[in-house]
């Protein structure tokens, strides 16, 4: 008997809890419920004396703030949703965390979804953010991505600012890295140590940045006086693996490069241990190059020489060109990049005479 009274108080308080307003706040703490709803919006209004005073108060009483009856008043969430076609690279990573880092200092939430490189999964991940009615969305599309595909999207009205990939023709704002000029600065890197037989590691022209990353390299090389080889270029996948596996059939060529530039920091860490399996060793036989500046890209061993493309100037440009999105939901389409750095480390070094 004693149990079932026990728990039928635990109960009425559950209920009681539950039931929690601004109203019961205020009178506790005798200040007007205006007050007490700007001061548990942080509104700068308000001491912050009494705003300390007010969340304490709420966290005692069990208050919980109800988002959706405010985002019906106030025609806004306070919601950025985010879709990366793929959660497994740390510099998607690092872009998500420099997301979460820019929404939290405006006051805003940041709901994410990995479409982990499958075009169905990105359809069901941008179909489910939708529905949550975010403010604005950020989304790095999957490869094999058509306009047609996000035709959903752009009925919805949810401005939309891709980033650092891009599907033309959705009418989307874009705010990504200068890919063609990041392989620039990583050929020019190569030809000033002497390097002639350069081969270009990962990616695909399937997709944005692979396309110009691939230009950029082969504009590079004809700039020096060289002459691109296709049969240097090996597309894949942006993985370990795939550095691992390219290294392997670059370097048992016959006529094997002396330098390689990689689609990213990955593919790069993945080459350099597929060039240690065969005995050669990254920097002092075979020089190797990154792309994206990565923390693992430091803390290799050498250091990878990369290309730095500043995600933190990135996300911030991003989130600000969607701010201006929400607020101006007709102005032209912008296409906005970030100037890359290289950045030398220990991977790469003059060619042996």
């Amino acid at each position: 008997m004693n149990g079932f009274q026990g728990n039928s108080e635990i109960g009425s308080a559950r209920k009681i809890r539950s039931r929690v307003t601004l109203q019961m706040i205020a009178r506790q703490l005798a200040v007007s419920t205006a007050t007490v709803s700007l001061a548990l919006r942080d509104s700068p209004l308000v001491a912050d004396n009494t705003k300390r005073k007010v969340k304490k108060t709420a966290r005692d009483l069990g208050y919980t703030y109800n988002r959706s009856a405010a985002a019906l008043r106030m025609a806004r969430t306070n919601i950025i949703a985010v879709a990366l076609h793929n959660i497994l690279n740390p510099y998607f990573a690092e872009i998500l965390s420099a997301v979460e880092q820019r929404a939290i200092e405006n006051g805003r939430t940041v709901m994410f979804g990995s479409c982990a490189g499958d075009s169905e999964r990105q359809e069901r991940v941008l179909t489910t953010l939708r529905e949550y009615r975010p403010d604005g969305l950020l989304f790095c599309p999957t490869v094999g991505t058509e306009s047609e595909h996000l035709d959903h999207l752009i009925a919805s009205g949810i401005p939309v600012v891709q980033i650092l990939r891009e599907i033309e023709d959705t009418g989307f704002d874009f705010v990504g890295v200068d890919d063609e000029q990041a392989a620039t600065l990583a050929v020019n890197h190569l030809v000033s140590l002497g390097h002639k037989r350069i081969a270009m590691l990962g990616g695909s022209v399937n997709v944005s940045t692979g396309r110009a990353r691939h230009a950029g390299y082969c504009k590079a090389m004809v700039a020096a006086g060289l002459t691109p080889d296709a049969s240097l270029h090996v597309q894949g996948a942006e993985t370990r693996e795939a550095g691992i596996n390219g290294a392997h059939w670059l370097l048992e060529r016959r006529d094997r490069p002396t330098a390689i530039y990689c689609y990213n920091d990955l593919t790069a860490l993945g080459a350099m241990v597929g060039m240690r399996q065969q005995g050669i060793e990254p920097g002092r036989d075979v020089s190797i190059i990154g792309c994206d500046d990565i923390a693992e890209a430091a803390a290799s061993f050498p250091g990878l020489t990369t290309v730095r493309g500043n995600h933190i100037e990135m996300v911030h440009k991003a989130l600000d060109v969607l701010n201006e999105r929400m607020n101006a939901p007709t102005m032209p389409p912008k296409r906005l990049r970030v100037a890359p750095a290289l950045v030398v480390r220990g991977t790469t070094a003059r060619l042996a005479a």
